[in-house]
């Protein structure tokens, strides 16, 4: 997932997107996208996509009126794999890590629901089966291993899970 639809921009079609990218420039020349739908990616052909006066926007083709784009008001945008920018090692895109178990001690702690942005590090949000949230600062001291294809993110013994209660 790289953006989801925020509003609808303009009277033209445009539509405003939230970027969840770190690379901006990977939305100048998007020829399509692909649009969950009912939990159906579909493909969409972009006819613009880049920045107005700051905003994030796209249009697509045959989508040329308000009424026409706001059907795709806050609808997930994706691009297939094959598209997607090369990341350094020990590097992951936040879709493969959210619904990853998460062990601590050959325990396991829970499931990665969110990762938080935040200027200083992001920080991921574990749910146990309880629905308890714990919060770790996403930094490499904090974790031991990730394996995408298992889908398992492997806490250090050290790292501290700080926990939403009140108590």
């Amino acid at each position: 997932m790289i953006a989801k639809i925020a509003s609808v921009y303009n009277t033209d079609g445009y539509l405003r997107l939230i970027s969840f990218s770190d690379f901006p420039e990977r939305f100048w020349n998007l020829e399509s996208v692909l649009i969950d739908i009912f939990g159906d990616k579909r493909k969409f052909f972009v006819e613009y996509s880049g920045f107005i006066k700051n905003d994030l926007v796209i249009k697509f083709e045959n989508f040329d009126s308000d009424e026409d784009a706001a059907h795709l008001l806050e609808r997930d945008v994706y691009i297939p794999e094959s598209d997607a920018v090369k990341l350094p090692d020990d590097t992951f895109f936040i879709h493969d890590l959210i619904g990853s178990k998460v062990i601590q001690k050959s325990n396991i702690i829970g499931s990665l629901i969110d990762v938080m942005r935040s200027p200083a590090n992001d920080v991921y949000v574990i749910q146990n089966d309880e629905q308890k949230e714990f919060y770790v600062a996403a930094l490499k001291s904090n974790l031991l291993a990730f394996n995408a294809q298992k889908k398992e993110l492997t806490l250090s013994d050290g790292c501290e899970l700080v926990s939403n209660d009140e108590n």
